[in-house]
């Protein structure tokens, strides 16, 4: 059998099918440690570098296994290119390289209809590259979108593929872990473009400024309905959205297994301040309400649908220990004390989403690249009721 390529999207529905096969990653161990392809289900992964196949071609053969579908990844495709004709010329019979490199993983889109049989869609768009969500809600020839990615051409593809047209883009706040895509669509298509002034007024993108508990409506009546909740201590802008008084777009303000950090602006005291009254006030709300959350830690927070998704009753179960600190003080030090090293590559995203620094395609994949460090993750006590 001839060597031949597969898609990203190909390697998603392969894991999520639990297709019997090997992962030979080629990258060096380093990159590999950083950002490497993860899955909901056991996968069989080895990480053998392409300049070890150069140099001690016979030994790394021999750490292949043998008998199943071998599919390679590099950074770019050359190196997993070469990686295959070896093993081919070592008899290996089912073999592939993947299209594009490692940064088609870190893209991906998957979109998921999170609302079936309902008179509106909302999708959860998974990007299993950066452990990261965005969302789409379609009504009729009309489609919002929040924290899109910087894959622009998937979400114009999207709404091609479903008769509408993009009207509005949200951004929940700041990004410092990804390029975002709302200023690249609003550019794109004319789509209004609305956030936190909180986040963005030295921001140089015209957006229209978000009101707290305001509602934002598509142009035809009885669709639903979008509430604007502000949650700052993330970032000072932090936003929620609540959409037909049923979901909870959290952004990064509450996550399924844990909450968004606030030390990642250097302002830990007063945004820890923030984020613990936010929490109290998400407290209000209607436990039934679904949590749709901006990031997870793993796939370990997925449903049995591989979406991510919990009711915001489960959501404090999962996070006990957090939800039962009463006092700012205890917070700021339960922060502190789960509080660890930002990536470098933030400070510069952030001023890439506030268009004060411009950068191109080449390095804008390189920051993009990588799983997302947004959590105070340690939950020590929830995680047992699951």
């Amino acid at each position: 059998m001839s060597i031949t390529t597969y898609t990203a999207a190909e390697l998603y529905n392969w894991i999520t099918d639990r297709k019997d096969l090997v992962l030979i990653d080629v990258r060096n161990a380093a990159d590999y440690a950083r950002f490497h392809v993860e899955s909901p289900y056991p996968v069989e992964m080895h990480n053998i570098a392409y300049f070890d196949f150069m140099e001690i071609e016979e030994e790394c053969v021999a750490r292949v296994p043998r008998g199943k579908p071998v599919r390679v990844i590099c950074a770019k495709e050359g190196s997993a290119q070469f990686v295959s004709e070896i093993l081919e010329r070592h008899g290996f019979e089912d073999v592939a390289y993947l299209e594009g490199g490692i940064k088609t993983w870190g893209n991906l889109l998957v979109p998921v209809l999170l609302n079936p049989g309902a008179d509106f869609g909302l999708y959860q768009f998974i990007r299993p590259g950066k452990a990261s969500c965005s969302y789409g809600l379609v009504w009729g020839d009309e489609l919002m979108l929040f924290d899109p990615s910087r894959n622009t051409r998937f979400y114009l593809g999207f709404a091609a593929s479903r008769n509408c047209r993009l009207v509005k883009t949200f951004e929940t706040h700041l990004q410092a872990d990804y390029i975002a895509g709302s200023r690249l669509l609003a550019a794109a298509t004319g789509a209004e473009f609305l956030a936190n002034t909180a986040d963005f007024a030295h921001a140089r993108i015209t957006y229209t400024p978000l009101r707290d508990g305001e509602i934002q409506t598509f142009s035809r009546s009885g669709g639903p309905a979008v509430r604007v909740l502000f949650t700052p201590g993330h970032t000072p802008g932090s936003t929620s959205f609540i959409v037909n008084d049923q979901y909870l777009l959290s952004g990064d303000t509450i996550f399924i297994h844990s909450i968004g950090r606030p030390d990642l602006g250097g302002k830990v005291d007063e945004w820890s301040d923030n984020l613990f009254h936010s929490l109290e006030k998400v407290r209000t709300l209607d436990d039934s309400l679904i949590v749709l959350p901006a990031h997870y830690m793993s796939w370990d927070e997925a449903n049995a649908n591989l979406t991510f998704a919990a009711t915001l009753a489960e959501t404090r179960r999962y996070n006990t220990n957090i939800h039962a600190i009463t006092d700012p003080a205890a917070f700021l030090a339960f922060i502190k004390a789960n509080m660890r090293r930002q990536p470098d590559e933030y400070a510069t995203i952030r001023l890439i989403n506030a268009n004060l620094e411009e950068v191109d395609d080449d390095k804008a994949e390189e920051l993009d690249l990588g799983k997302n460090e947004c959590a105070a993750t340690a939950y020590a006590a929830g995680k047992a009721g699951k």
